[in-house]
């Protein structure tokens, strides 16, 4: 059996969702976000990250950690996000794991068969490869579901 920690990197929303994988189940062992308030000075939020996804190793102790790659899209804000991944990188290193990236298209791929697929889909494809009620919600947090079944997919 092997323990998958996805995240989603962010600064005002880090997602992560952590799931169990064995050769014939998959099961969903929690799954959420780290958050970092908009007003707050940068350098804090990615203090918060830093402590929170310790605590969050700490607790999980996955197997392996499965990141989504930055995608450009405003340099504004890829600035940030890159910021924050720096952070998580280190905190990964920290923790000595082994880390695996995807590309948005890679993930889309994976989940539903389409590189362009839309989020509804992946989060539609996230919720029946895990077997749950309803769609994963907030969507960074579904998103970190998402590569980490890719990682499992691709393995």
């Amino acid at each position: 059996m092997q323990h998958i920690l996805g995240l989603d990197p962010g600064l005002a929303s880090l997602g992560f969702g952590s799931i169990r994988a064995d050769t014939d189940s998959l099961g969903l062992l929690d799954y959420g976000i780290i958050q970092t308030p908009a007003k707050t000075d940068i350098g804090l939020r990615l203090q918060t990250i830093y402590d929170d996804l310790h605590q969050l190793l700490t607790t999980h102790k996955p197997d392996l950690v499965a990141l989504e790659k930055l995608f450009f899209y405003r340099m504004g804000n890829t600035i940030l996000v890159a910021q924050a991944r720096g952070v998580i990188l280190l905190v990964l290193a920290q923790h000595q794991l082994p880390i695996i990236e995807y590309t948005p298209a890679q993930i889309k791929l994976a989940l539903t068969g389409y590189g362009a697929a839309d989020k509804h889909a992946v989060q539609e494809a996230v919720a029946r490869e895990l077997k749950l009620d309803a769609l994963p919600r907030p969507d960074d947090a579904a998103d970190a579901l998402a590569v980490a079944l890719t990682a499992w997919f691709q393995r």
